[in-house]
């Protein structure tokens, strides 16, 4: 099967490419640079020279514009990494041009536009991907299997927190029009690791987004998640902030800590502390890459559609997390 990118971004050199390198399902057919038509005639000549170079990076064929690749016959899945506000409006053409999606989070900026793309999906029988990678690291398995062996009692309470500093407001987070906001990106990580934790029965409550005065974007946020057991997750999230990316898991007889559980990179060992009547251990995890088994998950997708729909469901399930979150 082949899979095209649609723009030359970082993220798609850096971490998508290496990891479906690693993973022979898929074949790397090439990627597409925009046209001017498609900036809205924003697109200079300097700018488009550019993306062109980025794509020489790439390897395989440079297709002159999304169009030409979405409408291409030697396509048959794209990987979209374009800023969250564009998602809706490329993945709609990819999917109505019959091609399978893997759309970098979040899957759009409303739960209304993330269903149309679940409906016209599910009537193409194609699959929807949204790329959360760290759900599939095996730290994740770890910690849960901990919690289930009863190694820190009963859980009295998770803590989730994910920030990172200022990144510069020509970063596109910063950027209204473009998706920006922390809820739409640190955000995200903490509400889909609080709702895998809690289960179908997780809700929102006493949800708060920050800003500052020079941007028009949420800064920073906090918010509390409860399951039916009563079991609450505590959210803390920004993109102001010095570096966290920490779940701490509290219970009545011990705690587990980790500080990497969102963002581990390929090649990285995870370390996780657990505190109990036993005593304290470090325990070091084998690295894993979730961006590889991200790209193995987008497969089962195309391939079962069980697997698909159940997808379909968990997407869905964020957006309105999202949405539900911008409303109170």
């Amino acid at each position: 099967m082949k899979i095209g990118i649609i723009c030359p971004s970082e993220i798609a050199l850096r971490r998508f490419l290496p990891a479906l390198k690693l993973y022979d399902k898929f074949e790397f057919a090439g990627v597409a640079v925009a046209d001017n038509s498609e900036w809205n005639g924003m697109l200079t000549e300097e700018m488009r020279n550019n993306e062109i170079k980025k794509a020489e990076n790439f390897g395989g064929k440079i297709y002159s514009s999304y169009s030409e690749m979405i409408n291409s016959n030697e396509i048959d899945a794209v990987y979209l990494p374009l800023p969250p506000a564009l998602h809706y409006k490329w993945g709609k053409k990819v999917l109505e041009a019959g091609k399978h999606l893997f759309l970098e989070k979040p899957s759009t900026i409303s739960a209304e536009t993330t269903k149309e793309l679940i409906q016209i999906a599910e009537k193409k029988g194609l699959a929807l991907h949204e790329n959360y990678m760290f759900q599939f690291h095996s730290q994740i398995d770890f910690i849960r299997n901990e919690i289930a062996k009863g190694t820190i009692g009963d859980v009295r309470l998770y803590r989730i927190a994910f920030g990172f500093p200022f990144r510069g407001t020509n970063d596109f987070r910063y950027n209204k029009e473009l998706g920006g906001g922390a809820l739409l990106d640190c955000g995200g990580y903490t509400v889909k690791l609080a709702n895998i934790l809690l289960g179908d029965t997780a809700k929102i409550y006493a949800p708060k987004l920050n800003y500052r005065d020079d941007l028009d974007v949420d800064i920073y946020g906090s918010a509390t998640m409860i399951n039916d057991d009563g079991v609450t997750a505590q959210l803390s999230f920004g993109m102001d902030n010095s570096y966290k990316c920490e779940l701490e898991v509290w219970g009545s007889t011990g705690t587990i800590f980790t500080n990497r559980i969102l963002t581990a990179p390929v090649g990285f060992e995870p370390t996780v502390t657990i505190k109990n009547a036993d005593g304290e251990k470090n325990i070091t995890l084998p690295a894993d890459d979730s961006f590889k088994k991200s790209i193995e998950k987008f497969a089962e997708c195309i391939e079962n559609e069980n697997v698909r729909r159940k997808n379909y469901s968990e997407i869905l399930k964020q957006s309105e997390f999202i949405d539900k979150f911008e409303r109170i």
